[in-house]
C-alpha cells in the first residue's frame, strides 16, 4: 500500500493491528493489546488527520488505495448488472453503471472508475471520461427515469478528459447533456463523492437531491494544481490554491454545496475499505428513506430549489443602505 509522508505513524499501527488481529483467537493477553492499539489508533489518526492542510486532504482524497465505485458497488449493490457503451461511438471504462439492488431496492448506479496499476489505469484513463461516458451516464439516467428507479451516483474524478478526440466528439456537449438530463429525472438522486471531485467531469455525476462528501473527499471546479498555474502561473504555489478553493469537506458543508459529510475509519477509507462502505451506505439508506416519501414532481422542485440556493449572498453595503432608508 501506498503511504503519503503524513500518515505514516497511524498506517504503520494499522498495520500492526492488522497483522495481530488473526492471531487473537481466544488469547485475553493478545487482545487486550489489540484494544490498546486500536485506542492509539482512533488517537494518533485524530491528532493527524484533524490537523491536515486543504492541500493534504486533496492528497487523501487521491490516494492510490481509496476505495472505488466498484469497491463500494461490491460491498452495499447486489445483483448488479453493467451496463456498457453509449450506443453512439464507444464504450468508456472511467465511468461504470448498471442496474442493481440496494437494500432489497432497484437502483441504477453510475460511477467514475479509477484504476490501480498502469494497465488498468490506461483502461480507465485515470478516471477521466471521454464523452462517451458522460452519454452512457445519459443513457442510465433515462433508464432509471423510465422505470422509476433511484439513481445512485459516486464522484471520483480530476476532471473530464482534455484530449483533442474528446473535444473532437462534443465533450462539454455531452457534459451539459448529462446535467441537463440528471436536473429532470423524477426518481430520488443521490450523488456521493468518494474521493476527488473535479469541474464539470464531477457535476456531470453531481445534480443530485442530495450530495454526500467523504471526509476526505474534496469538490472543486479546478484541482489545486490547475489553480495555482492559471492565477499565478506558478505549480509550486498549490497549497495557496487548495486554501482559496474552498475544496474540502467541512468548507463544502458550511458553504451548503454538499449536504452530509460521511465520516472514514481512523486513517482514512483506504485503510478500511468494509468500515468505509459500512459508513457510506447507512447515509446513503438514510437519505434514500426520507427522499423516497417525496412525489416525482417534488423531487424534481427539490432539486432545482438546493441548487438555486448555492452561491447565495448578502451585500451588507445595501443592506445598510436599505436599513437606513
Amino acid at each position: 500500500m501506498v503511504v503519503l509522508p503524513f500518515e505514516k505513524s497511524v498506517a504503520e499501527l494499522i498495520e500492526k493491528a492488522r497483522q495481530l488481529r488473526p492471531l487473537v483467537g481466544e488469547d485475553a493477553v493478545l487482545a487486550g493489546e489489540l484494544a490498546l492499539i486500536d485506542v492509539e489508533i482512533r488517537r494518533m489518526a485524530d491528532e493527524v488527520f484533524g490537523g491536515l492542510t486543504p492541500m493534504q486532504k486533496v492528497q487523501v482524497s487521491r490516494h492510490a488505495s481509496r476505495p472505488y465505485t466498484l469497491d463500494y458497488i461490491k460491498r452495499f449493490i447486489t445483483d448488479f448488472v453493467e451496463l456498457k457503451g453509449d450506443r453512439r461511438f464507444a464504450e468508456d471504462a472511467s465511468i461504470v453503471g448498471g442496474l442493481g439492488k440496494f437494500e432489497g431496492r432497484s437502483v441504477v448506479v453510475v460511477g467514475h472508475q479509477k484504476g490501480r496499476g498502469t494497465k488498468e489505469n490506461m483502461k480507465r484513463n485515470f478516471g477521466m471520461p471521454h464523452p462517451e461516458g458522460y452519454r452512457k451516464a445519459i443513457r442510465l439516467y433515462e433508464l432509471a427515469d423510465r422505470f422509476s428507479l433511484p439513481i445512485l451516483t459516486f464522484i471520483d474524478t480530476p476532471g473530464a478528459y482534455p484530449g483533442i478526440g474528446a473535444e473532437e466528439r462534443g465533450q462539454s456537449e455531452a457534459i451539459g447533456a448529462a446535467l441537463a438530463a440528471l436536473a429532470v429525472v423524477k426518481v430520488p438522486v443521490i450523488a456521493s463523492v468518494i474521493g476527488e471531485g473535479g469541474s464539470g467531469g464531477a457535476l456531470a455525476l453531481g445534480v443530485a437531491n442530495r450530495v454526500l462528501v467523504l471526509e476526505f473527499g474534496c469538490y472543486s471546479v479546478i484541482s489545486p494544481e490547475g489553480c495555482a498555474a492559471i492565477l499565478w502561473k506558478d505549480g509550486t504555489r498549490t497549497e495557496d490554491a487548495a486554501d482559496c478553493l474552498k475544496l474540502t469537506a467541512p468548507d463544502l458543508l458550511r458553504h451548503r454545496v454538499v449536504d452530509e459529510i460521511v465520516a472514514e475509519p481512523p486513517g482514512g477509507a483506504h485503510q478500511d475499505h468494509d468500515a468505509a462502505a459500512g459508513l457510506l451506505r447507512a447515509a446513503i439508506s438514510s437519505h434514500l428513506t426520507a427522499l423516497s416519501k417525496l412525489s416525482p414532481e417534488q423531487l424534481v422542485d427539490d432539486r432545482y430549489v438546493r441548487f438555486r440556493s448555492l452561491g447565495a449572498f448578502i451585500d451588507s453595503a445595501a443592506g445598510s443602505s436599505a436599513a437606513g432608508a
